[in-house]
C-alpha cells in the first residue's frame, strides 16, 4: 500500500485562504480583534500577578470593575489612554508600534 502524500499549510498560508489575503479588509479586522484580545489577556495577567482584583484596578485608574473586566475580556472598546493609565498601575512596560508609509515608527 503506498502512502499518499499530505500537503501541509502554514497558519499564515490559512489565514490567506479562509480570512483574506495581508491588506484586505477582513484580514485587518481579524488581525485587529486579535491584537486587542492578547492585549486584554495581558492586562488581565499582569493584574493577576499584582494580586489585584478588577475591583481595586479600577480604584487606582479611577473607573468601575465592570470597565475593567470589558477591557480584559476585549481591550477594543478601551482608549490609549486607559491602556497606559492601566499599565501604569500595574508598574507594568508597554510599548506601541507604529507604522506609517513605509516608515517605522516605535513608541514607548
Amino acid at each position: 500500500m503506498s502512502a499518499k502524500e499530505m500537503k501541509t499549510y502554514s497558519f499564515t498560508e490559512m489565514k490567506d485562504k479562509y480570512i483574506g489575503k495581508v491588506g484586505t479588509k477582513e484580514r485587518d479586522e481579524y488581525e485587529y480583534e486579535l491584537r486587542m484580545d492578547v492585549l486584554g489577556k495581558m492586562i488581565k495577567t499582569a493584574r493577576q500577578e499584582r494580586n489585584l482584583t478588577q475591583e481595586e484596578l479600577g480604584k487606582l485608574i479611577g473607573v468601575q470593575k465592570a470597565q475593567i473586566s470589558k477591557l480584559e475580556s476585549s481591550a477594543n472598546s478601551a482608549t490609549i489612554d486607559t491602556i497606559l493609565k492601566v499599565f501604569k498601575a500595574l508598574k507594568a512596560e508597554i510599548n506601541f508600534n507604529v507604522k506609517l508609509e513605509d516608515n517605522f515608527v516605535k513608541l514607548a
